[in-house]
């Protein structure tokens, strides 16, 4: 399917979820992730669900990420140039929703890119070889591209996975692993 087939798809599954389920699954994904060969890194970086998007519910990762004494990174977009500016997630961390709802650091200490080790990556659909559709702004494609070749990339979906995307772009970046409630894909 195409990406914007798959756009439209998946936001219209999302909607038909009640709120109980986006929590049940949510927390599946969370348990999931402790089966994951990616405990010994020490920076993870993760984002905070735009809840009008029935997004993953990482609350639950977050709390196991510090649970871990695990450092824990969040971003702030700039939807003019399309980058994305990392911070260190403290107790003093303010964290404010933008124009577009998205939950993100007011300030704090910075974290380069190239210092991240793993990558929860929020999606709307992937295939079976670690393609993801997002929302189609590149914001993502463009962080990952500017972290280190091996920091390990896991997507994050309530449903399993597509046979194939079949408009991937050359600068489109793959996961490494994808976690459904069901399910731990790797690529």
């Amino acid at each position: 399917m195409l990406k914007k087939e798959l756009r439209l798809k998946y936001k219209t599954l999302r909607k038909q979820l009640s709120e109980n389920e986006l929590e049940e699954m949510s927390l599946a994904i969370a348990n999931k992730l402790l089966k994951l060969p990616v405990w010994e890194k020490n920076y993870f970086h993760i984002f905070l669900p735009i809840t009008e998007h029935q997004e993953v519910n990482t609350e639950f990762m977050l709390h196991l990420l510090s649970g871990k004494d695990k450092e824990i990174i969040i971003s702030k977009s700039d939807f003019d140039s399309r980058k994305m500016t990392h911070f260190l997630l403290t107790d003093n961390t303010k964290i404010k929703k933008n124009e577009y709802n998205i939950p993100e650091p007011v300030d704090g200490i910075k974290v380069p890119s190239n210092q991240i080790d793993v990558v929860f990556v929020p999606l709307l659909a992937f295939d079976k070889k670690g393609h993801r559709v997002g929302y189609g702004k590149g914001f993502y494609d463009k962080f990952l591209s500017e972290c280190k070749p091996d920091t390990i990339k896991i997507g994050l979906s309530y449903f399993e996975a597509e046979e194939s995307i079949t408009d991937i772009f050359e600068d489109d970046i793959q996961l490494n692993f994808c976690v459904t409630p069901n399910s731990i894909y790797s690529f």
